[in-house]
């Protein structure tokens, strides 16, 4: 019997939501009437500790500059990464950001200097090249190998751009968005060799660890590099987990001291962005030390979800097919051998079916013919999304 009901229908309009009320900048195509499922947020309440825990917040009255950076907050942090992973993080080493982009792009521009090359690996989350462009780094792709089932990494493609002596950072998305994969103890294993043996700074945007589908375990990185950990930096949020985006709180681990300070540096005596909002702090206690049954039947819900895009593709839509995802509340689905045009596809989602999905090539040239959906949702919502798009064809 589950305690949860995923399956309510809340009403997200009218709240100043990017998601429902923001629509049309999902695309230019896109209009006020479309079905959302586009932006990496959910459309399930959040867990009734986190709630509690502002509401409190609230009968305090008072909402002044607040802090991370206790013992209490740190603890809650490191509990969570010894309960769900097996791994020992030193709070000391947890470092506050508003978000993981931020924190990303900050870390680039301090272990990087302009015109130095970082390697992503696409089809990927859009700011990783869009955002490190913008601050005057190349990007190079070691694009996923996809045999029409799943993907895989190009090692041999990987070694030679390592190579490269502008090569200084590698930017790695584990589990994987938009594709999905959760990557294995060997596979991160021969990442991280590579960056050690090229001496490459890894950057491992962890975001989605705890959105694993059924059968997949994550391993976080700094677990398997150990050895190397004063070059790997961890990137993560309660955000996505516990659905606490706008709260804009990240927790950055970083085990070496001088980059520690150069980001302190940065974040708060360059930009003055030193302190989250007394909300993110409390949510996010709440929801590492009292929301874990929550997340196991969040993602028992999302699994069925996925079963469903799946069945549903098979029995109305054969052409179209769910690359299965490992992790994240994402769905990358293929449309491809319809033989669409990036424009056509466009037309039939955004105009004929009005659903509003990222495109796949807005993650890369790898993406063409993909869509990624957010299945985050009542699976109401989601059913209507797939009437559309069958409709639509």
């Amino acid at each position: 019997m589950s305690k949860y009901n995923f399956d309510k229908a809340v009403n997200r309009e009218n709240t100043n939501c990017i998601k429902w009320d923001f629509r049309t900048r999902c695309s230019q195509k896109a209009t006020q009437d479309g079905l959302p499922l586009w932006v990496a947020d959910m459309d399930f309440e959040c867990a009734e500790p986190i709630v509690n825990s502002l509401r409190k917040r609230i009968e305090h009255k008072i909402f002044g500059y607040t802090s991370e950076d206790t013992k209490e907050y740190k603890d809650s942090v490191c509990s969570w990464y010894k309960r769900r992973f097996n791994l020992e993080v030193d709070g000391n080493n947890i470092f506050f950001s508003p978000g993981v982009v931020p924190a990303i792009i900050t870390l680039v521009k301090i272990l990087t200097e302009e015109n130095d090359t970082v390697i992503i690996q696409q089809p990927v989350y859009t700011p990783f090249e869009l955002k490190v462009k913008n601050n005057n780094r190349n990007v190079v792709s070691n694009s996923l190998k996809y045999d029409g089932v799943s993907y895989e990494i190009d090692f041999d493609d990987l070694e030679e751009k390592a190579k490269n002596p502008k090569a200084k950072i590698m930017l790695f998305c584990s589990p994987h968005n938009p594709v999905g994969r959760v990557w294995k103890t060997e596979e991160l294993k021969k990442v991280i060799d590579i960056c050690k043996k090229n001496n490459l700074w890894l950057i491992s945007d962890e975001i989605h660890s705890d959105l694993i589908r059924k059968g997949n375990q994550h391993i976080p990185t700094l677990k398997v590099g150990c050895d190397y950990k004063d070059k790997i930096i961890t990137c993560t949020a309660p955000s996505k987990t516990f659905n606490l985006a706008g709260m804009h709180l990240a927790n950055i681990i970083i085990n070496n001291e001088e980059i520690q300070k150069k980001l302190l540096f940065e974040l708060k005596d360059k930009l003055d962005i030193g302190s989250p909002s007394p909300f993110a702090v409390v949510s996010a206690m709440a929801a590492y030390n009292e929301c874990e049954d929550w997340l196991n039947e969040l993602n028992q819900y999302i699994d069925d979800n996925m079963e469903f895009i799946d069945k549903y593709l098979k029995e109305n839509l054969p052409k179209a097919k769910l690359v299965k995802p490992q992790g994240t509340y994402l769905a990358w689905v293929d449309f491809n051998e319809y033989g669409l045009s990036e424009i056509e596809l466009e037309d039939i989602m955004f105009k004929k079916a009005k659903v509003l999905f990222n495109q796949g090539y807005n993650f890369g040239k790898e993406g063409k013919g993909f869509v990624r959906i957010n299945a985050a949702c009542p699976r109401s919502i989601l059913k209507e999304c797939m009437d559309r798009i069958k409709n639509a064809f």
